[in-house]
């Protein structure tokens, strides 16, 4: 890589990982101070020119996720009125990924407004990982890689698995049954689906109303295996995100209720809140692997031994330095070079 030309950034939201893709990509970062000042004002000082330079600012959306998100637009706009050839954003999680489309009225789509802030604040390119929608892509009008996770799940499923190949993949909803047949076509195992629904006292299922769940004293939330056989074998739960631990809860009881003889959870984003980390803990579960797109030192510390953590430094410094030389990525997302 071509040092004299390449500047990668980071804020406050993850220096942990930005040190380890620096180190990876053989390069320093660049120093500058992102502090507060006493009325919560951001302020960001870049130490070093960034005049025609290619700029990677990396910022996850974690922790405060508004200081992130702050800090990654202001360092943005700083490279920018600076003279920076191109400012790529690398966001390993993207923020207000939830809301990402109109599911009830006056409900806004923020992660459009987050896309649109982006590209005013000067990014001509971003890189993420595993959005929760695909389709958010498409509320930019800049170039946007969306890296997977996938090949990283596989390697450690293969690495610390060893009945791997008489497992049963499970997806714990409709909407991540895509991610979970794409793991399992790779690794050559059967797939699975759960699905969830509200048991009401009356002994009727049913969804939300106007787009609000029942009262919690209506009902309560209900799992059942609808695809796949998992009785004997072990089922390995995929999704993008876990943040309650709710959803783990339900599928994993749903999953040993079918006879399975171990749960194994990986999960792209650990946006694990405190009292899920206490709930994971007592859970029927096995391991629950989660990426380091999140800060997860303290998390780990928290979960009985039962949280891991799956390292993609490789694959976004990987990323930065295809995209720096000009080179294709889509090897990164499991595919062949052109």
């Amino acid at each position: 890589m071509r040092q004299d030309s390449v500047k990668l950034i980071t804020g406050n939201s993850h220096p942990e990982l930005a040190a380890a893709v620096a180190d990876r990509l053989g390069m320093h970062l660049v120093p500058c101070t992102v502090k507060k000042f006493s009325n919560q004002e951001v302020s960001v000082k870049i130490m070093e020119s960034v005049r025609e330079e290619d700029v990677f600012i990396l910022q996850s959306g974690c922790g405060d996720v508004n200081d992130a998100l702050m800090e990654l637009l202001i360092l943005a706009n700083a490279c920018k009125t600076a003279s920076a050839r191109r400012i790529t954003a690398v966001m390993p999680n993207f923020p207000y990924a939830r809301q990402d489309r109109k599911d009830k009225s006056r409900a806004p789509i923020t992660a459009k407004l987050v896309a649109n802030m982006l590209t005013v604040a000067g990014c001509n390119h971003v890189i993420t990982m595993d959005l929760h929608a695909s389709q958010i892509q498409g509320f930019f009008d800049i170039p946007v890689d969306n890296l997977y996770t996938e090949p990283i799940m596989i390697k450690y499923i293969k690495a610390f698995l060893p009945s791997w190949r008489d497992a049963v993949v499970f997806s714990p909803d409709a909407g991540g049954a895509k991610r979970a047949t794409a793991l399992a076509d790779r690794l050559g195992v059967n797939f699975g689906l759960i699905h969830r629904s509200r048991v009401r006292p009356n002994g009727s299922a049913g969804g939300s109303m106007n787009g609000q769940h029942a009262d919690a004293e209506e009902g309560e939330d209900h799992m059942d295996v609808v695809v796949g056989d998992v009785k004997g074998k072990v089922a390995i739960l995929v999704d993008d995100m876990v943040v309650t631990g709710q959803t783990l809860r339900l599928a994993c009881e749903a999953l040993r209720a079918k006879g399975a003889t171990g749960v194994w959870a990986l999960i792209s984003h650990g946006l694990i809140s405190n009292e899920a980390l206490d709930l994971i803990a007592t859970l029927p579960l096995d391991k629950l692997a989660v990426t380091n797109t999140i800060p997860q030192s303290k998390s780990v510390e928290r979960c009985g031994g039962k949280l891991e953590v799956m390292d993609v430094s490789y694959t976004i410094a990987e990323a930065i330095r295809r995209t720096h030389n000009g080179e294709s990525i889509s090897l990164l997302f499991g595919g062949e070079e052109p």
